[in-house]
């Protein structure tokens, strides 16, 4: 196609009776109509036809990073680019007797192409995130907050390039303006900052990961991370509402991570029975061979009850009073068989702390902790182990001759 070959449209136009300046005007109009369709044809063979073609050679392979090329719309933001290539070829003879305004024309045509380029990378990018999240090595990482901060890097240097083509101005002069707003622009993008810094803090000290359970009391946050990004992390908190976080407040503020937990196979169970302190006695013989019937702490009675009655005898021990000597007690009792009865439960993980000890006596009698973990780390089935032990628990205290502690209410003083 040349300048020649089109001058016969205006020759024939003039000799169909038309003025030769509307002739020059119709002559474009039928022109940009024939560019619209070849370009409209054009776009269409490329969805259609080679779009279409790669779509189902890429479902054949059995690579990953090929389907999330098409996931992500790569092939089609890409397709976009042949229609303004096209009429950026065309321009010329389209505008051969418009030669002034070419070179506008083409300066929007750029920017065009410049546009579709940088959607087409923002896709490749938003690929390589989705490749990479399923990778091993980058699995725990804050992918988002490294990717939005490249989308930004795009964002800014793709607006240059569109405005030195809209301007007719070198990209540099942008850059030496962009250098003169640096304080502006680190005003602006103080929150960005700040978050970029702190996403590579916890990378780099593998503070949060996204499924950790996290609890922040300051902002009333106590779940899940279920997305780390540049700015926020956003947190599904046990209710099902989710909490928003700037990044780098999980630099400046104390929070808690419960990972170490779900890492060390166990949960810790810490509660405590409080026994009524009048409850508590030495065993005499009659209540000694009553709690010999108890299995999980038979064995521990017939030999203690032996290195006593041995010390007694030895220590010449006047037996009328219990006070003197060694006695077995029934809290005493209570505690070994607690500690025999949790260590016995399959749910506990006994490669942990498992104890059972008093606390302070306060004025609500004495406290009997379980410290232990389970090894049952969901949260329902957590809470059920839990139950099930002090269920029993509770219930096997009546049987040491001990009562359990609970302030008043209305009927004892009924029955009083």
């Amino acid at each position: 196609m040349n300048t020649k070959k089109l001058d016969w449209i205006t020759d024939w136009l003039i000799g169909l009776g038309i003025e030769e300046t509307s002739a020059m005007y119709l002559k474009l109009v039928i022109l940009l109509f024939i560019i619209f369709i070849v370009t409209y044809i054009a776009n269409i063979i490329v969805k259609k036809i080679i779009i279409r073609s790669i779509r189902l050679v890429i479902k054949k392979t059995k690579n990953v990073w090929d389907d999330a090329l098409v996931e992500n719309k790569v092939f089609i933001s890409f397709s976009h680019i042949v229609p303004p290539i096209i009429f950026f070829l065309t321009t010329p003879y389209i505008f051969e007797d418009f030669s002034g305004s070419i070179p506008y024309i083409l300066r929007l045509v750029n920017a065009y192409i410049s546009i579709v380029l940088i959607i087409v990378v923002l896709n490749f990018l938003n690929t390589l995130k989705y490749y990479s999240e399923k990778t091993k090595l980058f699995k725990d990482n804050p992918l988002d907050s490294y990717f939005q901060l490249a989308k930004i890097g795009i964002y800014i240097t793709g607006g240059i390039i569109i405005l030195s083509f809209l301007l007719n101005k070198s990209p540099l002069y942008f850059f030496s303006a962009l250098g003169a707003m640096t304080v502006v622009l680190l005003l602006i993008f103080k929150d960005t900052i700040m978050g970029f810094v702190a996403s590579i803090q916890l990378s780099a000290n593998n503070m949060v990961q996204v499924g950790d359970w996290v609890s922040m009391p300051k902002y009333d946050a106590d779940g899940d991370i279920i997305e780390i990004n540049l700015t926020t992390i956003k947190i599904q908190n046990w209710d099902k509402t989710i909490t928003t976080i700037p990044t780098h407040a999980f630099i400046s503020d104390s929070f808690k991570n419960w990972r170490g937990m779900s890492e060390s196979g166990g949960r810790r169970i810490k509660r405590s029975l409080n026994i009524k302190i009048s409850s508590i006695k030495f065993c005499t013989s009659e209540m000694l061979e009553r709690f010999k019937n108890f299995q999980l702490i038979k064995d521990y009675i017939e030999k203690q009850n032996n290195k006593i009655e041995e010390y007694n005898k030895v220590n010449k021990i006047d037996k009328n009073y219990l006070i003197n000597g060694r006695h077995l007690t029934n809290i005493g009792l209570f505690r070994v068989y607690a500690e025999a009865y949790v260590k016995n439960n399959p749910n506990i993980n006994l490669n942990l702390t498992c104890m059972v000890r008093q606390l302070l006596p306060t004025e609500k009698g004495l406290p009997i902790e379980i410290y232990t973990f389970s090894n049952r780390q969901d949260w329902v089935v957590y809470e059920s182990v839990m139950s099930d032990m002090f269920d029993h628990l509770i219930a096997a205290v009546p049987e040491f001759e001990l009562e359990v502690f609970q302030n008043p209410t209305g009927t004892d003083f009924k029955n009083f």
